[in-house]
């Protein structure tokens, strides 16, 4: 705060003298206008005892003073415009630092804008030195490095390969493609600037653009190496450019009372009443004794063991007194999409929160108030990311050896995965659900319908948070992939099948299992011939 404050009477006191010594230039160029010159001088003007006289020399010195007066007017205006120009900087500035920083040991606080306005370039300046950009910084393992990734006119080649799975491809998200594409802008830019070679040189293009490689280190800003075809045969034309990441700004501050948000939690069931006990019992544990506003809603499909999922929810509802349930028995063949519709449409109360749930997630309480915290009716929907259990007979090693579930529900790589592709589970206002068109009805079976629900709502002006989370798993299940699926929905349930087993590596030790068996047998054989 003393170091602005002196930045700021240094800046007022240079600010005077400026003025002062502007005043005392026009007065000093005034007072050479109206003053007799010497011999030599005098000779281009009227004598007065010329031939005009008198009224010849006072019409001279009268239009002399008319030039200085326009002068004196024209910087009069020039310090008007500055001023007003310096106000509106101001303004801009001191509404931007209404949320100061303290990033990086940089805050912006309100005073004079050139000194604002240079500890910001300041601190962009200092993220290129941090940055390793000029040269190398010494680190623990090769785990911390920060790689590159490549990229042409037409491809990316990159090493983290998002929902797509592709190592290379052409920029899906609009905002990788433009970033690229304004690096390239910008450094042909450069390259066709006046200060850059001779006049005669022909102008660079996009097609003289040969790869460029970037990376990005998310507390500094991100590094581009840009190569160029050169004017010669073996030559290059190399331009390294940095985007540095500003200070971190604070943009909102709320009090958020949940208190009283209750969320209803829908399963659509066909069968699988053993899934289900197992789901009621994590169900009682979490929503009825731990936190304890939720209401559940089954849609169940047929009439087949139907009474023996009514007889779980009322042997829990008994033992926990709760009554805050709604069973709802729908006929003809199991349809996610449809059962999910029908118990999100059948709610009467006022505008609730819904978590889309199937029979096979185990959630902890936490994750339910990550779900109310990241919804917001008419802004914002939550679409998690759940991780998804490996099958545990293989992980272990053998069904014997599986743990408790809850010792099972460790997320690591050996263990699962982030299932991505996956949108099924989801919080949304039932309000937004209505105003989207909830399901698409059309859909049968297993599959399509939620990622046609996540499309509305990607395509509308909703926020849509997507987001791995920790308390929410899905528990392995063998797989049937019905024959009755459609061509594109039986790929995608025999994906989902292959991705469900085992990790790459798992799965390769089980193919390559008889190479593994008769390696260990050798091994046994010669260490039993060296004992005889």
């Amino acid at each position: 705060v003393t170091m602005l404050r002196r930045g700021l009477l240094a800046w007022v006191s240079r600010v005077v003298v400026l003025l002062v010594l502007l005043c005392c230039a026009v007065s000093v160029l005034y007072m050479l206008a109206c003053t007799p010159k010497g011999d030599e001088e005098r000779l281009g003007l009227p004598r007065a005892n010329g031939p005009t006289g008198k009224e010849g020399y006072q019409a001279a010195l009268q239009e002399r003073e008319e030039q200085h007066r326009h002068y004196i007017s024209s910087l009069k205006r020039q310090v008007a415009q500055l001023k007003q120009e310096l106000q509106e900087r101001g303004e801009r500035l001191r509404s931007a630092q209404s949320h100061p920083s303290d990033a990086a040991g940089v805050r912006l606080e309100p005073g004079p804008p050139e000194k604002t306005q240079e500890d910001l370039l300041a601190f962009l300046r200092s993220q290129v030195d941090r940055a390793e950009v000029h040269a190398g910084v010494k680190l623990a393992t090769e785990y911390a490095a920060v790689p590159f990734d490549s990229f042409t006119l037409q491809k990316v080649y990159q090493l983290e390969t998002g929902l797509t799975r592709h190592p290379e491809e052409k920029p899906v998200r609009k905002d990788k493609r433009d970033e690229l594409v304004e690096a390239v802008e910008s450094a042909l830019e450069t390259l066709n600037s006046p200060a850059e070679g001779s006049p005669n040189r022909r102008p660079y293009s996009a097609s003289d653009f040969i790869e460029g490689i970037y990376r990005t280190e998310k507390d500094k800003g991100t590094l581009y190496e840009l190569t160029f075809k050169g004017e010669q045969k073996h030559e290059f034309r190399r331009l390294v450019l940095f985007r540095p990441f500003g200070p971190i700004m604070k943009v909102k501050q709320e009090k958020l009372n949940m208190a009283n948000t209750l969320i209803n939690v829908i399963v659509p069931l066909a069968k699988r009443v053993d899934k289900f006990r197992q789901f009621m019992q994590n169900f009682r544990e979490m929503c009825i004794q731990q936190d304890g506003r939720i209401h559940l809603t089954v849609v169940y499909f047929g009439k087949e063991e139907m009474n023996e999922v009514k007889g779980i929810l009322e042997n829990t509802s008994k033992a926990a007194n709760f009554r805050n349930f709604t069973f709802i028995q729908l006929n003809g063949e199991f349809s996610r999409g449809k059962g999910l519709d029908v118990g999100a449409r059948f709610w009467k109360g006022s505008n609730v929160l819904l978590f889309f749930c199937d029979v096979d997630i185990y959630f902890t309480s936490e994750f339910l108030n990550t779900c109310r915290l990241n919804t917001q009716p008419g802004k914002k929907v939550f679409y998690p990311v759940l991780f998804s259990q490996y099958n545990p007979g293989i992980i272990y090693g053998h069904p014997d050896a599986v743990p408790p579930l809850e010792q099972q529900l460790v997320i690591k790589k050996e263990t699962g995965f982030w299932r991505d592709f996956g949108f099924g589970m989801t919080c949304q206002y039932r309000s937004d659900f209505i105003n989207i068109g909830g399901f698409d009805l059309d859909i049968k079976g297993w599959g399509g319908e939620d990622v046609h629900l996540y499309r509305k709502y990607l395509h509308s002006n909703l926020i849509v948070v997507r987001t791995p989370v920790r308390g929410l798993f899905h528990l392995w299940h063998e797989k049937h992939c019905a024959d009755e699926l459609t061509p594109e929905q039986y790929k995608m349930c025999m994906q989902s099948k292959a991705m469900n087993e085992a990790s790459h590596g798992q799965l390769g030790m089980l193919v390559f299992r008889h190479e593994i068996e008769a390696h260990l047998r050798k091994q046994k054989q010669k260490t039993s011939s060296k004992k005889t």
